[in-house]
């Protein structure tokens, strides 16, 4: 969807090709990018699930955590946006188009290695690049705060049982502040209290089902919260992204259930959703610079044809496709591999 969705908003074949479906192109210009939400939940799910299963830090060392996150992230990103330089430079004398990014300065360059391109004010390299800054930002306070939350219970063992869910506490805390505060300030949109709370939810959803699956009461709770939050946000200001993300938050707590497991395994294609889903950050990251390399052939040799440029754009949906697999077992795979060789030598 945010492939479509970019192809739409850059570059000149969707522009041909428009006419002919306005509506598709209204809806994917509008609505395509709400995937992103999914994207969040599903990373706040999966954060909750390795950093704090049962509500409490379940890791050590914040610090070495956090970096190994910007590694995970930044080395993909980092050969992506470097290949996203090169296909501009070579098309940048020849390709007229404000799709295309002007060739960066090493201030800028420095910027995206750190992720603070937006922060920063700069002109990022790449579509959807930000996402990335957002997700190590998220991915850190979630550390950061059921670290100092466990330091605070390890400094006061005897308190009572409330302070051993604080860090529960301060998520549901910031939720709150982002979903009904600061999600209503654009110019918070380069940091990560601005989408927290649909992170939060996918914590919440996380929470959600591990309860639900072990048939306790707080289950219910938990998606009582979850309903109340969401109607309080939603109440407040009416954003079709929130539903988005309170549709996603449901649809993983139900999923996480066996019934339900059950009945998607009997007609879901499993190992190609399962192998697609490990590509995806991968194909996320390098579809700009494909889709910008034959927006600019299918523009300089078949500038008006309608035919050409439904090809076109068929040609680099595939294309990101098989460069995101070429990026993955590349780059990506391999870095995880390094990384689980490392985790278990520190075990040993």
């Amino acid at each position: 969807m945010i492939i479509w969705h970019h192809l739409v908003f850059y570059g000149p074949m969707w522009d041909v090709v428009q006419p002919l479906v306005p509506g598709l192109t209204s809806w994917l210009f509008n609505y395509g990018r709400m995937a992103v939400q999914v994207f969040l939940v599903v990373g706040g799910f999966l954060a909750a699930s390795s950093l704090a299963p049962q509500g409490a830090a379940a890791f050590s060392q914040p610090g070495r955590l956090i970096f190994r996150r910007y590694l995970r992230l930044g080395q993909p990103c980092l050969v992506a946006l470097a290949v996203t330089v090169l296909v501009a430079a070579l098309v940048r004398p020849w390709f007229d188009h404000p799709s295309v990014p002007d060739a960066p300065a090493l201030w800028q360059l420095l910027a995206h290695v750190f992720m603070l391109q937006d922060v920063l004010g700069l002109e990022a390299l790449s579509a959807g690049i930000w996402y990335v800054a957002i997700d190590l930002q998220l991915f850190a306070m979630s550390v950061l705060v059921f670290s100092a939350t466990r330091q605070l219970r390890c400094r006061w063992p005897g308190a009572p049982a409330p302070l051993g869910s604080l860090g529960l506490g301060v998520i549901l805390l910031l939720a709150v502040l982002s979903l009904l505060f600061f999600n209503a300030e654009e110019e918070l949109d380069m940091t990560g209290l601005y989408f927290f709370g649909y992170y939060a939810l996918g914590m919440l959803a996380y929470w959600a089902s591990t309860a639900v699956k072990a048939n306790t009461g707080s289950g219910r709770r938990w998606l009582l919260v979850i309903a109340v939050l969401g109607a309080a946000a939603l109440a407040l200001d009416f954003r079709g992204r929130l539903v988005v993300a309170l549709v996603t938050a449901f649809v993983l707590v139900g999923l996480q259930q066996r019934v339900w497991t059950a009945l998607a395994m009997t007609w879901l294609p499993r190992r190609q959703l399962g192998l697609l889903g490990k590509m995806s950050y991968s194909i996320f990251l390098i579809h700009f610079s494909v889709g910008l390399l034959v927006n600019a052939l299918v523009s300089h040799f078949w500038p008006t044809q309608l035919l050409a440029n439904a090809i076109g754009l068929l040609t680099a949906f595939a294309l990101s496709l098989l460069a995101g697999a070429a990026l993955y077992w590349g780059v990506e795979s391999r870095r995880a591999l390094q990384s689980r060789v490392l985790k278990c030598r520190n075990v040993v």
